[in-house]
């Protein structure tokens, strides 16, 4: 329900949503649509906004703006997970884990070096 709550929200851009219309819409409670608007809130995805709507304070509920940066291929290039032998095995929970991975690290603070020069 949250993510169909957060599409509303999205395809109402700026206009925002009334917290209120969100939980109609969704044929949900009061109760159910507040803590499902201060899920999204606290997960940075939508601001709400206090406003004064016939005579009643509500929320009104706008979609944040999120920054998308593309990603180049160079910027993985020398990622030791494509030519490591140990790629099916390595997941979190097993012996094998990239938390774990000295390859893996050492090309990470790599690139922080790099970046920061």
């Amino acid at each position: 329900m949250e993510e169909e709550a957060y599409e509303l929200i999205k395809r109402a851009g700026e206009k925002g949503v009334l917290q209120s219309e969100l939980w109609k819409m969704l044929k949900t409670n009061s109760r159910e649509g507040s803590r499902i608007a201060t899920r999204l809130e606290s997960k940075g995805l939508i601001k709400r906004e206090k406003v004064l709507y016939k005579g009643r304070w509500t929320f009104k509920l706008v979609p944040v703006k999120t920054e998308t940066k593309e990603i180049q291929w160079t910027t993985l290039d020398g990622c030791p997970c494509f030519t490591c032998p140990n790629i099916r095995e390595c997941k979190l929970g097993s012996a094998i884990t990239p938390a774990m991975c000295k390859n893996l690290t050492e090309w990470i603070e790599k690139l922080i070096r790099k970046s920061s020069t």
